[in-house]
């Protein structure tokens, strides 16, 4: 196992973790930025674990997997989202708290 494959893992990780906010954001606010990045999360997610598997089977190719897997995260990184923080602390940024605007509990 190298340290390559340790630092993909790390990446799909963060990757989900950002789709699963994406989610949490859209799902409490129901803003149509955030339904289309919580739908191209399940893609870029794919594609950060496709590059993981890569490093885990082809250790000689451990460079292309973890290039996919970055790729999978700067997709994620690019999507168009609107601006719902303006000036709450990074905790509550980080685990994408935002006050509800439907009625679903």
């Amino acid at each position: 196992m190298s340290i390559l494959f340790l630092i993909s893992v790390f990446g799909v990780l963060v990757c989900i973790f950002l789709w699963l906010r994406d989610i949490r954001i859209w799902a409490r606010s129901l803003l149509p930025g955030y339904r289309k990045a919580s739908i191209h999360g399940v893609y870029q997610t794919a594609l950060a674990t496709a590059g993981a598997g890569i490093v885990f089977l082809w250790p000689e190719v451990s460079i292309l997997g973890t290039g996919i897997v970055l790729l999978g995260l700067y997709l994620q990184g690019k999507e168009e989202r609107e601006k719902i923080w303006t000036n709450e602390p990074a905790i509550t940024r980080f685990f994408g708290s935002v006050p509800r605007k439907n009625t679903r509990r």
